[in-house]
């Protein structure tokens, strides 16, 4: 078993004690809760797809021109893509290029294990410096998502009667709320999709609501298998002891990955034309391995 880490994970003395899964599926594992996916979970998936209508739980992404430089801008002004064409004519086929940022608050993205750090350690325990290397992640990358994520999303539309108040902490008590108001119950093995309503800016006059550490401990308690939400952790934190529950505890602790900025407001539309919340998911990322994310089109089949 993996030696478990500190409680505290961003250095403060008061960190309380933190849910892990380090060492549950072995100290070679890099599924973390995508384990939790069984043949059963599938198939619960498949069974609410009834009628064959899917929607895309992604944003649309309008490339840039390529500007020369190491570096793709990571700002929320720039695309998350910079687009080179490499042939447009002579033959009857054309081609580019793309230079692609995977952590961009404009791309909906899948975060790998490898992604966040904790006490040196990526999951379950693996020391940084023979995980990820200048030349590419070898424990805890994208390799893991190589058979596709497919399973059950269930959505808690949070934002039913409109976008949530700034800095609120989304807790168990208000994903609880939201499952006895839809009349679904999230169980093991379940993806969880999340929508408050918000779309991701930082604005220090309007600080965004996020999930708290509460609602990690419920995912770990409920087997939340993945997460997929319009917002995260909140900005600015709602906890200086553990500022980021899902990038910091969720991610690395728990091997929980994180399906970024999604865009929810057609698919909890269809959810409520259809009054169900629930139905299969299929999250099919490009097969590129030994990276820290991947930007991904996760579609919910009704």
């Amino acid at each position: 078993m993996s030696a478990q880490p500190r409680n505290d994970t961003t250095g403060a003395s008061n960190a309380p004690e933190l849910p892990s899964n380090w060492g549950r599926w072995g100290a070679d594992d890099e599924l973390g809760t995508l384990n939790l996916i069984t043949r059963e979970a599938r198939a619960r998936g498949a069974a609410e797809a009834r009628t064959g209508r899917a929607v895309s739980l992604a944003q649309p992404i309008r490339p840039a021109p390529f500007v020369s430089g190491p570096f793709a801008p990571t700002t929320r002004e720039d695309s998350p893509v910079q687009h080179l064409m490499q042939y447009t004519g002579g033959a009857p086929a054309t081609a580019d290029m793309m230079l692609v940022t995977n952590h961009h608050v404009r791309s909906t993205h899948l975060d790998a294990l490898g992604h966040q750090v904790v006490d040196g350690q990526v999951y379950p325990g693996r020391p940084l410096a023979e995980s990820v290397t200048p030349t590419g992640v070898r424990h805890g990358s994208t390799a893991a998502f190589a058979a596709g994520i497919v399973t059950r999303g269930v959505l808690l539309d949070l934002a039913f009667e409109g976008p949530l108040p700034a800095g609120h902490p989304i807790t168990s008590e208000d994903l609880e709320a939201a499952e006895a108001r839809q009349d679904v119950r999230l169980e093991s093995g379940d993806a969880l999709v999340v929508r408050c309503g918000w779309v991701y800016a930082i604005d220090p006059e309007k600080p965004m609501p996020g999930i708290s550490l509460d609602a990690v401990r419920w995912m770990h308690r409920r087997g939340v298998s993945l997460y997929a939400g319009d917002l995260g952790d909140a900005y600015p934190p709602l906890d200086p002891a553990v500022p980021g529950p899902l990038h910091r505890v969720a991610l690395p602790l728990l091997g929980m990955p994180l399906i970024d900025v999604t865009e929810l407001g057609e698919v909890a539309a269809v959810c409520a034309e259809l009054n169900r919340y629930a139905f299969l998911l299929s999250v099919a990322p490009p097969r590129i391995h030994g990276l820290t994310g991947i930007p991904v089109n996760p579609l919910a089949i009704f």
